[in-house]
Order: structure tokens, then sequence, then C-alpha cells
């Protein structure tokens, strides 16, 4: 009798502020395939360990490589996780699992390298416009925070960039938006792209808005902003009742996001295209689609024309990160 090969697999994990995707993965005939996965909460674990040592009691399992997309920078295989309170080291996990081939990555550079791997399913385009073969693709993902990379054409395959671009200056294009910074920056001093396009931002936004006097917060959505998750009261009010308050908060948030990805798309080159990531992209996919973005995203004076030739894209699939995290996992088996 012929004995079947034992099939070789390998671990990945994205490992973001508020939750944890783990997945246990083998090879595919185009990519990756996922065998197992769980959601963790990242706040409620001490570290990545206790979370991996979760996921191998619920699924046994003995797997050749692991690779994690982190939300933070990774520096020498190391990453102090700038919304979570660990310090993740590749030497680390090696040790304590007896693994010999572990690799971090910001997790925006799985989501990077997912890309060229995902289903039409899994993507949806805010425009017509086609991406060059093998052009570079800028990556920008609002969720808890703000990510940014890039993907770049090297040596016959893609290449993932990671970046802070996040922590970037918030540059105001309006008057209005001149009094958001003056209102942020009086609470915080340094306005980062990030204080604006997250969860949290879209709060700010929305309260910087209410304390102008010119809108009224009904009674109803105060208690439930109190009760529920605040970002996501405010966008199912502005999409769901048009809430003028709740709809001008989302406005705001739709043009800088659009300014955001026009600006990355020119200092980067991105005739690949730019696809954007993240946990809220595919919350607020109406808002995006009615034009304020693209409007936001193209004007950019002389070179309105370059970036109107420029894709736009939006993932659609929340594992993206984690089936990034599996390709540069299954690299080293």
């Amino acid at each position: 009798m012929t004995r079947r090969p034992i099939e070789k697999t390998f671990l990945a994990g994205d490992i973001g502020g508020t939750k944890t995707n783990i997945g246990l993965f083998a090879s595919g005939k185009k990519r990756p395939r996922l065998k197992a996965a769980h959601t963790y909460s990242s706040v409620d674990a001490k570290g990545l360990e206790t979370i991996l040592e979760r996921f191998f009691r619920e699924h046994a399992s003995s797997p050749g490589s692991a690779a994690f997309g982190i939300a933070g920078p990774v520096i020498n295989g190391r990453s102090r996780t700038t919304n979570l309170p660990w310090v993740v080291s590749e030497t680390r996990i090696r040790k304590h699992f007896g693994w010999k081939n572990v690799r971090l990555l910001n997790d925006l550079a799985a989501t990077a390298l997912s890309i060229p791997f995902l289903g039409r399913s899994q993507i949806t385009a805010l425009n017509r416009a086609r991406g060059k073969k093998r052009g570079n693709i800028g990556v920008v993902a609002p969720g808890t925070g703000l990510g940014e990379a890039l993907l770049v054409f090297r040596d016959h395959h893609y290449v993932p960039l990671s970046s802070e671009g996040g922590h970037v200056d918030f540059a105001p294009k309006t008057e209005e938006e001149v009094s958001l910074w003056r209102y942020l920056h009086g609470q915080f001093g340094h306005v980062s792209v990030e204080r604006v396009l997250s969860g949290q931002g879209l709060v700010y936004i929305y309260r910087w808005l209410k304390e102008s006097g010119r809108y009224q917060e009904p009674e109803s959505l105060k208690e439930r902003m109190e009760t529920a998750d605040p970002a996501e009261a405010i966008t199912e009010s502005a999409l769901g009742s048009d809430l003028p308050l709740c709809r001008q908060a989302l406005d705001h948030f739709v043009s800088i996001l659009g300014a955001v990805c026009g600006n990355l798309a020119l200092t980067a080159m991105t005739t690949g295209g730019i696809y954007l990531g993240g946990g809220i992209p595919p919350k607020i996919l109406p808002a995006l689609e009615e034009g304020l973005f693209l409007e936001a995203f193209r004007n950019k004076g002389r070179f309105q024309e370059f970036l109107e030739k420029v894709p736009v894209r939006v993932i659609l699939d929340s594992k993206a990160a984690l089936l990034g995290a599996a390709i540069s996992a299954e690299e080293m088996v």
C-alpha cells in the first residue's frame, strides 16, 4: 500500500489592535488553503503567545513555519504594537514553541501581499481605470488605526514595503478642514492622518461638528453612542437615516480619505492601483461610491489626468491580511 505524503501545514496570523485572526494553512493550487481559523480578542490577551496556545488547544497541529502580520513597525524581527501593550519577537516565539521558521511583518505589508491572489468577489471597483501590469500598488487601510503600504514588482515577483504613513501630518485642504485641524491640535498637539482616518477619528470629526453648534444631536443617538461602538453608530445613522450631523461627519471622513489616497498614488506612482483595506471601507462602501471620494482623490491640479487612470479598489475580504501572512509563511516551508 502506498502511503500518502503527510500534508505540510503553516501558521499565519493577523494581529490587530482590536482582534487577532489565527489560521492554519496548507499549500493550494493557486494560493494557500485554509484548514482552520479562529478570531480572538486582542485586548483580552496578555500577548501573542497566549493566543497561540489557545489556538493549539483547539486545533492540534505542528506547523512547519509561521508568519504574523502585526499592526505596528517591525524592526529586526521585533515589534512594539501601536495600539496594544505588547512586544512581539520572532526569537521569543521560536523559543516558546520550538519553531525554526518564524517571521513578523507589518500588517499592511501582509495585506499588500494578498492583493495579487484576491478573486473578483473579494474586491470591488470605485472607478473604471485599469492598472498597469507590474505597476506599483498602494494600500491604505483605515480601521482601529490607519495603515499604509506599497507592493513593488522586483525580480519577477511583488515585494511588500511597509510604512508608518498613517502617522504623517494631516494636511487640511479646505477652510473647514483647517478648523478640524485646529480642534484636534488643541487636544493632541501633533495631528496625524490616523487621528482623523480611523474609527476613533470618525468620532473626533463628529464631536468637532457637534461642538460647532451647527448640528443637533438626537437623544437616541447620544444614548446609543454611550452603549455601543460610537463609530458604528455614526456610520449606520449616516447611511441609514441620513442624519445631518452623522452624514456630514462621514462625508468629511470620505473626502479626507480620498485626498490621502491620491497623495499616496502620486508619491509612489501607483499605476497598478490603490487598494482600500481595513475594517472601515467595506462598511462605508455606499458613501465611497457616491463620488466625493474620487473627487478628492483626483483633485491634484495638473496631475488630475494621471490620477484618473489609477484604478481604485476596495478589499471586501476581512481576512486579506491573514492570507498575506500565509503567503509569507508558505515561502519559508
